[in-house]
């Protein structure tokens, strides 16, 4: 049986894509990127998206205006079951985080400055950068394969870590160069044709 047949096979139900984004709301902290290798195990692992459909889906929620996890849960969504499966992956997504939040400043309001308190989410931290940094490796695995993809990869990385560049300008340099080398790619194979 192909991948494809598969994910045709396990079609999602929406109370289904519900409780598997409620899952991933309710128990990812950090939210974002920490999301990210929860949302791909649980979606890939049941059949309903193909893995190398994923970084697409990560590649327009990062372009799209807003918050990543709500864009990710949107973007899946809708792969999974259109516009009713956005709005339930979305809702799924935010409403177990939201009713967190609102319990702990109720319950906690008092307590942000108890040393115990301080303990536990300097702990957390470490947690989520290694949740964070996971995915974005696995998709650099299986995302970048030739040189100068890695070479492009690296650029982008100190650029943005070590220079401080910003995002938009790599960006928009990257598809400024893509496009002048497939431009320049075409004028040749035309000319090669003739």
């Amino acid at each position: 049986m192909t991948v494809s047949e598969k994910i045709k096979e396990n079609v999602a139900s929406l109370f289904q894509i519900f409780l598997v984004f409620a899952k991933i709301g309710a128990f990812t902290i950090g939210g974002g990127y920490a999301m990210l290798p929860i949302i791909q195990n649980e979606i890939v692992r049941r059949g309903w998206l193909k893995e190398e459909d994923f970084p697409d889906i990560v590649a327009l929620a990062q372009s799209a205006p807003g918050i990543l996890a709500v864009n990710i849960s949107i973007f899946a969504g809708y792969r999974m079951r259109g516009i009713k499966g956005s709005i339930i992956a979305t809702l799924g997504s935010v409403l177990p985080s939201f009713l967190i939040i609102l319990i702990i400043a109720m319950a906690f309001t008092g307590y942000q400055d108890n040393p115990v308190i301080i303990r536990i989410f300097k702990g957390i931290r470490p947690v989520v950068v290694a949740l964070i940094a996971v995915p974005m490796v696995n998709m650099a695995k299986k995302s970048v394969k030739e040189w100068w993809s890695w070479l492009t990869m690296a650029a982008a990385l100190i650029l943005a870590a070590f220079l401080k560049v910003s995002p938009i300008y790599i960006l928009i340099t990257v598809i400024v160069i893509a496009a002048a080398i497939t431009m320049y790619n075409d004028k040749k194979g035309r000319e090669g044709r003739k």
